[in-house]
């Protein structure tokens, strides 16, 4: 049957030998094949072939391999290919078998060990200068077939031959950015020759966007999606031991251009036009810029308007501008493959460039008599025109109205003699620059200067003398020098030296420091004799000294305390709750006293503010509050006594919660409140209480009485059943109090009694251990339904009633007699 059908198909019935040729078979088909046994008796079971079998011509060894070339020698290799044979013998090839024999030898030896089937194969090993002959034979699974005709016999040696280089590209690429670019060639050589790319002399590697690829014959460098920066002179070297060959191409990755570089100059700034420079862009993007477009811009709209769009120089002259307006310029490169982006300018005000110069700065005055000065000032920015003409003008400080103190023009120099002051009179001076614009503003004014002639030094003061000491210091006084050589006494120099020494020390460094005619020489030391002097100064420099007539030896002058009591001090002092407490007196002694405050003998608040200078000393309390009453003393103590005085202080409040609340003579209408008065009043007279009440069930307060000065109060209108809270504050003039408040609820019900006795109480039927009793209700119940009765039993002739039990109705069995 055919391997692709189930059925089989019989071939012969009478075959008696143990063979059979199948006719009728269709080649290239695959069958499978099954044979039976019969005898006299029938047909045995059948045996099948185990696999199909393909009908074909029968299988032989293949033809010989054709074409056996040598490709390449060297000193110990040789290369050799070939290709298949022409007829494989009706089964593929399975290997190829190589054989070598050395020149001079007869057999032929296996090359190939390993299996086989590329028709290329190195042989290696060789020795150099040895000559070899090479055949191939291709086998199949039949075996190995003929062999092929055998090369020609070839000597191990290197080959040379010098490398040869054919290019596809020229001396020149210009490309696109953003496109892609190749340089591609052949190349031929014996070595085989190295290939290497370079770019402005630097090796070329390959990254995402630069690919090599290189093959036995052929190169090429590859660069995808290019940028400017692939730009430069590419050079490719095919070099081998026998030499070397270059290839160049200077490749240009072409752009639009990049801005031009700023800032954008104003070279020149006119009411109505302006001219503007800048420099070229930094890359022209590979081809020159043809064209520079240049725009405005009024500073307040969003429109662009075009000044040139046909310029290749770097400066343009804008014009058509409107006085006043404030303007932006905007400058684009082009070159043939487009336009940059643009460089803007700062704003800039369209207007003259040149103007009045500016003011100068304060001017300075020096040479003053009594009636000439000489004004100093320095050159000012000329306003872009050379200065011709300066103007001084003079006022007396108290004028408003400035005077040119000359008509003649001054320049160039840059100070002035003023003539004609008047003796005594106080005067500013300034100055304005002129130039061909015009007058500009004026300096502002020198400082005030008298006209009078040159100060001379002052004479020494008058009557110097030592007034008071201490241990460590002594107080001098002094009058003013008769003279003071026409000049303010700024202030005086007082020195002191030690007796037995001759330095004199400095007490104050600089006049201005003292100056008034008195002063505390200090850092002395106590029990050693000082002499004292004092020299005035004034702008011409200092006067002689001035001597104290006796040395002042440095001890404490001894002085009893006393304190001179301010009004806050003098009375008892009244204080209302939240404003600020203040305490002080003047306090004097010899040396000055040690100052202590108390607080009825003890320390005083932490929050008191206690002040003590060298004249007094002052306790402050801020936000003061009830408990800051009592009375304060201030102490002040010194070696030569000590003194007190006392104040009291009283902060008025408001009063404290009344105490001792109490409800009494509840009825269902009404209840009796009492109360006692607070423990504080506040420092003020209680003018009144206010009582409230409130529902439990309610959240609000009432108010029953707002003005009663009683201590109790008949609370009334109560709803018979509610349970009530009550609560009561005091109030004076400084505000209400807290309240106090009930502890508990109180019921609006009358007050209960107990009820009456049963009536008609008898027995009604009698056992050996029990008897049945009934009675009837009392005549009164005491205001509240009654609950239960209580039955008690006595054995007769004891004294003591013994209790069985409380029963709600009007008869009980009582048990266990």
């Amino acid at each position: 049957r055919e391997s692709d059908h189930r059925a089989w198909t019989p071939v012969s019935y009478t075959v008696t030998r143990q063979n059979a040729t199948i006719q009728g078979l269709t080649e290239g088909k695959a069958y499978f094949f099954r044979i039976a046994a019969e005898n006299i008796i029938g047909m045995g079971p059948f045996t099948e072939t185990t696999k199909e079998i393909v009908i074909r011509e029968p299988i032989t060894v293949p033809d010989r391999p054709e074409d056996l070339e040598v490709k390449e020698v060297t000193k110990n290799s040789v290369t050799l290919t070939w290709n298949p044979p022409k007829y494989n013998g009706g089964s593929d090839i399975t290997m190829y078998v190589l054989e070598s024999r050395l020149i001079g030898k007869e057999k032929f030896h296996r090359v190939t060990k390993e299996k086989m089937l590329d028709r290329k194969y190195t042989v290696e090993g060789l020795k150099e200068g040895d000559t070899y002959e090479y055949r191939v034979s291709a086998c199949n699974i039949v075996g190995q077939g003929k062999p092929s005709f055998c090369t020609k016999p070839i000597t191990c040696k290197d080959e040379i031959a010098p490398p040869t280089l054919d290019l596809d590209f020229r001396d020149k690429l210009i490309v696109r950015v953003g496109e892609a670019f190749s340089l591609t060639g052949r190349y031929s050589g014996k070595p085989a020759p190295k290939v290497t790319w370079l770019k402005d002399d630097i090796v070329v590697k390959e990254n995402d966007r630069t690919k090599i690829k290189t093959t036995p014959t052929t190169l090429c460098l590859g660069v995808l999606k290019s940028v400017r920066e692939d730009s430069g002179k590419y050079c490719v070297t095919v070099e081998n031991s026998t030499g070397s060959r270059k290839g160049f191409c200077q490749v240009t990755v072409v752009d639009r251009p990049s801005p031009p570089v700023g800032p954008v100059i104003f070279d020149e700034v006119h009411k109505d036009h302006m001219v503007v420079s800048w420099k070229p862009p930094l890359d022209d993007g590979g081809s020159e810029i043809t064209n520079y477009i240049i725009e405005k811009r009024d500073t307040h709209r969003d429109l662009w308007m075009p000044v040139t769009s046909a310029t290749v120089k770097t400066t343009c002259k804008i014009p058509k501008l409107l006085e006043g307006k404030e303007y932006q310029i905007r400058i684009y490169a082009e070159n043939l493959y487009g336009i940059s982006e643009p460089l803007i300018s700062a704003e800039m005000k369209a207007k003259d460039r040149f103007r009045v110069p500016d003011a100068p700065e304060q001017p300075i005055i020096k040479d003053v008599t009594k009636d000439s000065a000489v004004v100093v000032w320095n050159k000012p920015y000329d306003g872009g025109k050379p200065i011709t003409n300066y103007i001084v003008e003079k006022k007396e400080t108290m004028a408003t109205r400035w005077v040119r103190v000359t008509k003649d023009p001054i320049f160039p120099g840059t100070q002035f003699k003023v003539p004609d002051l008047l003796e005594g009179c106080e005067y500013e001076f300034r100055v304005s620059a002129e130039n061909e614009v015009g007058v500009g503003d004026p300096s502002p004014p020198s400082k005030p200067i008298f006209a009078r002639d040159p100060i001379a030094k002052p004479s020494p003061p008058v009557n110097p003398e030592a007034v008071d000491k201490t241990k460590n210091s002594v107080d001098l006084s002094w009058q003013p020098p008769r003279h003071d050589g026409n000049g303010k006494i700024i202030g005086y120099l007082i020195e002191y030296q030690k007796v037995g020494d001759e330095e004199w020390k400095k007490a104050n460094l600089t006049p201005d420091s003292c100056p008034e005619t008195k002063y505390k020489v200090t850092g002395l030391t106590e029990g050693l004799t000082y002499k004292f002097r004092v020299k005035a100064v004034n702008a011409a420099g200092e006067s002689e000294p001035a001597y104290v007539p006796d040395p002042v030896e440095v001890k404490d002058r001894l002085e009893p305390p006393e304190l001179i009591l301010d009004a806050n001090m003098v009375r008892e002092q009244h204080v209302k709750a939240g404003d600020t407490l203040r305490l002080s007196a003047v306090i004097k002694g010899v040396p000055f006293p040690k100052v202590s405050w108390k607080k009825e003998d003890k320390e005083v608040s932490p929050k008191a503010d206690i002040e003590v200078t060298g004249v007094g000393s002052k306790l402050e309390i801020r936000n003061t509050v009830h408990e800051d009453g009592g009375t304060y003393s201030l102490t002040v103590e010194n070696p030569a006594g000590s003194k007190t005085v006392s104040v009291k202080v009283v902060v008025l409040d408001k009063p404290g919660p009344p105490r001792n609340l109490q409800v009494s003579e509840v009825r269902s209408d009404s209840c009796y409140l009492t109360w006692m008065e607070p423990e504080d009043d506040g420092g003020s007279v209680i003018t009144n209480y206010v009582v409230e009440r409130k529902d439990v069930a309610s959240a609000q307060w009432v108010a029953i009485s707002s003005s009663s000065k009683k201590r109790s109060h008949i609370a009334k209108y109560l709803m018979e059943g509610t349970q009530y809270l009550f609560r009561v504050a005091a109030e004076n003039q400084y505000g209400r109090g807290p309240y106090v408040e009930t502890t508990k609820p109180i019921k609006a019900i009358d007050p209960l009694h107990p009820p009456g006795p049963p009536k008609n109480l008898h027995h009604v039927d009698v056992d050996k251990t029990e008897v049945s009793l009934v009675w009837n209700r009392p005549d009164r119940d005491g205001g509240a339904e009654i609950t239960g009765y209580l039955v008690e039993y006595q054995e007769d002739g004891a004294d003591e009633w013994t209790k069985f039990q409380t029963v709600p109705m009007l008869d009980c069995v009582v048990t266990g007699l």
